[in-house]
């Protein structure tokens, strides 16, 4: 395989995800929106789905439910032990960079996790390469990122923002996209990881010889606040009606594209 940042590996060999998408209200959001935009475009099933950097198998089990085959990629092989007992899925130690599958092999590829760990903007661009070569004619392929305003609107709700050095490192991060590593404060961020704007996800698309169908933000602007709300106080909200108010912000604000980069993720859906 292609090496991958030893920091990130270690990360997710040693921090559980199983529960990332599940348990908090944000990951609750972010799970139920990416479902819901999914399906909007996603074959009738039985489709043959590759779910490239599919952690431990969040999506792929949720895919299999619905009546698709899965088969989920992913660099760490702790994920692939987790999805072979979580979710109805094929597993494979690789990388979105170089897949072992043939071309034209599958009806759906899905990278919802990889490019936030390619900072080299020509990883990117191979990685999307290869979506695109093993998915057939009239296909799909979805590609999830990070906002890159993301990092402002989650340090706006710790008090670390308040500590210029944090402040200035911040200001980098939002100038270059690039998260070399996590400062120690409550804003979680995990590992080393590359931050997108929607005109830059678009940008990469059109350069790897793709055809953007349209790009979605997934959580919508109130993430935040849901977000916020769980950390300073330890209690969770993802049973509120706060909770479904931030789902119906979500799905109002796809008519608005001045909107996606609000969102703590980005979506790209591409029908080949």
């Amino acid at each position: 395989m292609p090496e991958m940042d030893p920091r990130v590996i270690a990360h997710y060999e040693t921090h559980d995800q199983t529960d990332r998408l599940l348990t908090p209200a944000a990951g609750r959001l972010e799970l139920l929106r990416t479902q819901e935009l999914l399906r909007r475009h996603l074959p009738a099933a039985p489709a043959q789905i590759i779910d490239v950097g599919g952690g431990p198998g969040t999506h792929a089990r949720w895919l299999a439910a619905d009546g698709h085959t899965v088969h989920l990629v992913d660099p760490v092989a702790r994920h692939l032990a987790q999805a072979a007992e979580y979710a109805a899925c094929t597993t494979e130690l690789g990388d979105a960079r170089l897949l072992t599958a043939e071309d034209d092999t599958y009806d759906c590829a899905l990278l919802l996790g990889p490019l936030y760990h390619l900072p080299n903007r020509e990883d990117r661009i191979t990685a999307l390469h290869e979506a695109g070569r093993i998915v057939r004619p009239g296909g799909l392929i979805a590609v999830a990122v990070i906002s890159r305003w993301a990092l402002l609107l989650d340090y706006g709700t710790v008090s670390s923002l308040t500590d210029a050095g944090i402040r200035n490192r911040l200001g980098d991060r939002l100038r270059t996209g690039y998260v070399p590593e996590p400062d120690n404060d409550p804003t979680g961020l995990f590992t080393a990881a590359y931050f997108h704007t929607s005109t830059e996800l678009r940008a990469e698309v059109a350069d790897a010889g793709l055809p953007l169908t349209t790009v979605y933000g997934i959580e919508g602007p109130s993430w935040p606040v849901i977000k916020s709300i769980e950390r300073h106080t330890g209690q969770s909200v993802a049973d509120t009606t706060l909770f479904d108010a931030a789902v119906e912000a979500a799905r109002l604000s796809d008519a608005y594209s001045g909107q996606i980069d609000t969102s703590a993720h980005i979506l790209a859906i591409i029908e080949t």
